[in-house]
C-alpha cells in the first residue's frame, strides 16, 4: 500500500512554546519547515500556569526577544496585568511578569505561525524518527506517511506517553485531557536515545463567582507597564488592567493534607516520574516545610474570555474530594467550586547530556532537541531552548556556524549549559543564582547585550538593530556627560541634599559622584541637573545602572575575562581522556560520557575536579608544543 511522502528542509514536532519559536526560526531564516502538533488547538497552549516570565525568566524572554524570537511580542498583545518583580532589589533580579489571556495568547501565536512564509502546520502524530548512518533522515506518522528532512527538531513538551493523576484516577492523556503521544518513545530508544520519566503539576482552576475576594489582598498591576519585547512601544500598552488576589492557607488546610497523604499518588507511589523542587505541590510543602505555618496562594484570572482563576501555589495530586475539602478552609474560597480538578502529568523526556551545546544529539546528526522534553520546566525555558534549537538546526542546514550563547552572554547561555553539562534527576528550572554573572545579565539590558547577535543571525530587523546602536550612543554619551558635569556647593543643591537625606558637599562634586550615593540615583538628580537632555526611560535606566553600580560592573567583567579563557581552550569532542595521565578514573569515565566542547564546560561536569582541570591544562599545552 502506497505512503504519503513529502520533504522538506526541516521538521519540528511540537508546536508548544518550544516547537513555535523553533519552526518560526528556521522559517524566517528562509527554510522549508513543517511543524507537527496532535492539535493544531493546543498551539502555544499554556496548560499550567497562566502567564509569562517572573523572577530569572523574564530575562529569558527579554533575552529570547532581543535575538528575534517571538514570545515577548506575543504576551505584550496578550496580557491582562504586568508587574516588575523585585524592584525593592538590586537590578540583576529585577523581572518582568505578565498574566495572559490564555486562549488570546494561544490564537495570537497561532495567528503569527498560520501567516509566516516558509511554514507548514501538521495535525498529526509523529511515531518514528527515520535515521541512516547516524544521520537524521526525517519522521514518520501514526498513519505511516513518511516526511523527509535535513534536520527534525524535538519539542515534545509534557506529551510523550503522558498520564493525567490525582488521587486514584490515571488518565492516559496529556495537559488538559488532550491526545497524548504514545508512540515516539518506542523508536527514540530503539535509535539508542536514553530516556527519563519526570512529572509535573498544576492547581485547580475554580469559579471566580464562588470567591469571596474581601477576604484576600488585591494585588494590581504596575502603574507603568514596562514592554517585554525592545520593538513595542510602551505607550501602546498603558491600558486598565486585570488585579490578581493573596490569601494563605493555614493550619486547617495543612492539618486535611497531612490525614490523606497516604491518598496522594505522589507519597503512595502510583507517580514514578521525578517532580521539581523549585515548584513542588501543596503536599509537597507541607510534609518538607512541617513548621511552615502558612504558603501564600495566589488567585490569577486565566482571561478575559472566563471565569477561571488559577490557585497558584496549591498545585496538587490529591483525590477530588480531598482537594475540595483543602481548598474550602483557605481564606476566600469557603464556598469555592472547581472548574478543573489539580492534577500531577507524569511523561517522557531525554538524559539532556546527550545534547551537544548547539542541543543536537550527539550520536545523531541533524537531531536537534528543545524544551521540557530536554528535562526542563516552564514555558519561557522551553521557548528559549526551542529558538537556539531552531537556530542551530538552520545554520546547520544553511551551512554556517553554530551558534552558541555561553554563560557570560546570557541566562540562555546559562540555561543549556546546565542541562548538557550537568546531570539534572529533576525538571530543570531557571533561577537568577544559577547565573554567576547576573549583575551582567540583567533583564533591562538584553538588547544591548544580545540585538546584534540576532541580526548576524538574520532573525532581527534593520530598524530594530540601528535603534539598539543608536541606543548604545545615547547611553555612552550621558555617561561621560555626567562623569564630567560639576556641581558645586550653592543653596539651591544644599537643599536638595537635605530634602532627601544626603551629606551636604563641602566644595563641589561631579553628578556621577552624587549618583552613586546609596540614597539618591540619576534620576532624582533632575532637580539639580540643568542641562540633563530629554532621554527615553531605558535610555536613563541604563545610565543609572551604569554609574551607580560601576564598580561592582567592573569586577565582574574580569571575573568573565577569566571564565573566556577557559572556554576558548577548545577540546575534540571524539576524544579519549584515557590516553591522559595522572587523570582520577571517575574523571576519565565523566569525560568519556559527555565530551564536553571546551575546558570551561569540562569544569563544570560533576566528577571533574580542579586537579583533573590542571592534569588536562598541561596536557593541552604540551600537545600544543610538540604538534
Amino acid at each position: 500500500m502506497p505512503y504519503l511522502e513529502e520533504s522538506y528542509e526541516i521538521i519540528v514536532v511540537g508546536a508548544g512554546h518550544a516547537g513555535c519559536e523553533a519552526a518560526l526560526a528556521c522559517a524566517r531564516l528562509g527554510l522549508e519547515t513543517i511543524v507537527f502538533t496532535v492539535s493544531i488547538d493546543s498551539i502555544a497552549l499554556m496548560p499550567c500556569n497562566p502567564n509569562i516570565g517572573g523572577s530569572s525568566k523574564g530575562h529569558l524572554v527579554r533575552e529570547l526577544d532581543a535575538l528575534g524570537g517571538e514570545m515577548g511580542k506575543n504576551i505584550d498583545k496578550t496580557f491582562i496585568q504586568s508587574k516588575m518583580l523585585n524592584e525593592s532589589k538590586g537590578p540583576a533580579v529585577h523581572s518582568l511578569r505578565a498574566q495572559a489571556d490564555k486562549q488570546d495568547y494561544s490564537r495570537e501565536m497561532r495567528r503569527t505561525l498560520e501567516n509566516t512564509e516558509h511554514l507548514t502546520i501538521r495535525q498529526a502524530e509523529v511515531s518514528e524518527i527515520l535515521v541512516e548512518d547516524s544521520r537524521i533522515k526525517g519522521v514518520k506518522t501514526f498513519s505511516g506517511a513518511v516526511y523527509h528532512a535535513k534536520a527534525v527538531i524535538l519539542a515534545t513538551g509534557t506529551y510523550l506517553r503522558a498520564r493525567c493523576i490525582y488521587g486514584d484516577v490515571s488518565n492516559p492523556t496529556g495537559p488538559n485531557g488532550l491526545q497524548a503521544a504514545n508512540h515516539l518513545t518506542d523508536s527514540l530508544i530503539a535509535n539508542g536515545i536514553e530516556m527519563f520519566r519526570f512529572k509535573t503539576g498544576t492547581p485547580a482552576r475554580v469559579d471566580k463567582r464562588s470567591i469571596d475576594f474581601s477576604k484576600m489582598a488585591e494585588q494590581p498591576g504596575d502603574e507603568r507597564i514596562v514592554p517585554f519585547s525592545f520593538s513595542t512601544d510602551p505607550r501602546s500598552l498603558q491600558k486598565e488592567q486585570v488585579s490578581c488576589w493573596l490569601t494563605y492557607t493555614n493550619s486547617e488546610t495543612h492539618q486535611i493534607i497531612r490525614e490523606n497523604i497516604d491518598r496522594s499518588p505522589l507519597f503512595s507511589g502510583a507517580i514514578e516520574g521525578t517532580g521539581p523542587r523549585y515548584c513542588p505541590s501543596i503536599e509537597d510543602k507541607v510534609v518538607k516545610f512541617p513548621d511552615k505555618e502558612r504558603h501564600q496562594v495566589f488567585i490569577e484570572p486565566e482571561g478575559l474570555y472566563t471565569n477561571e482563576m488559577y490557585l497558584s501555589g496549591m498545585s496538587s495530586s490529591l483525590p477530588e474530594d480531598v482537594q475540595y475539602r483543602m481548598y474550602r478552609t483557605v481564606p476566600g474560597l469557603e464556598q469555592v467550586k472547581i472548574v478543573r480538578n489539580a492534577y500531577a502529568i507524569e511523561y517522557d523526556c531525554i538524559n539532556s547530556l546527550q545534547l551537544k551545546p548547539t542541543l543536537e544529539f550527539k550520536k545523531i546528526k541533524g537531531l536537534f532537541s528543545g524544551g521540557q522534553f530536554n528535562g526542563s520546566s516552564g514555558y519561557e525555558e522551553a521557548a528559549v531552548q526551542g529558538f537556539m534549537a531552531g537556530v542551530n538546526a538552520s545554520m546547520q542546514v544553511l551551512g554556517r556556524n553554530a551558534f552558541v550563547l555561553d554563560r557570560s552572554q546570557a541566562y540562555i547561555g546559562v540555561l543549556i549549559d546546565d542541562l548538557v553539562t550537568k546531570e539534572n534527576h529533576e525538571p530543570y528550572r531557571m533561577m537568577t543564582s544559577r547565573a554567576e554573572y547576573r549583575l551582567l545579565l540583567r533583564q533591562d539590558n538584553a538588547d544591548l547585550r544580545l540585538r546584534e547577535i540576532g541580526y548576524e543571525i538574520g532573525l532581527v530587523n534593520e530598524n530594530d538593530y540601528h535603534y539598539v546602536k543608536e541606543k548604545e550612543q545615547l547611553i555612552e554619551k550621558e555617561i561621560q556627560r555626567v562623569e564630567k558635569t560639576q556641581i558645586g556647593a550653592n543653596p539651591k543643591v544644599q537643599q536638595f541634599l537635605e530634602d532627601h537625606g544626603s551629606t551636604l558637599l563641602k566644595t563641589g562634586a561631579t553628578l556621577a559622584e552624587l549618583v552613586r550615593r546609596p540614597e539618591l540615583d540619576y534620576f532624582m538628580l533632575t532637580e539639580i541637573d540643568e542641562n540633563r537632555p530629554d532621554l527615553s526611560d531605558d535610555v536613563a535606566e541604563q545610565v543609572n545602572i551604569s554609574i551607580k553600580y560601576e564598580g561592582y560592573l567592573r569586577r565582574q567583567k574580569q571575573q568573565v575575562a577569566q571564565f573566556k579563557k577557559l572556554e576558548s581552550k577548545k577540546l575534540d569532542m571524539d576524544f579519549d581522556y584515557s590516553k591522559v595521565g595522572s587523570l582520577r578514573k571517575e574523571a576519565v569515565q565523566k569525560l568519556n560520557l559527555y565530551k564536553p566542547a571546551s575546558i570551561g564546560q569540562a569544569s563544570r561536569i560533576s566528577g571533574v575536579s580542579p586537579a583533573d582541570i590542571s592534569v588536562l591544562l598541561v596536557y593541552l599545552e604540551r600537545v600544543r608544543r610538540e604538534g
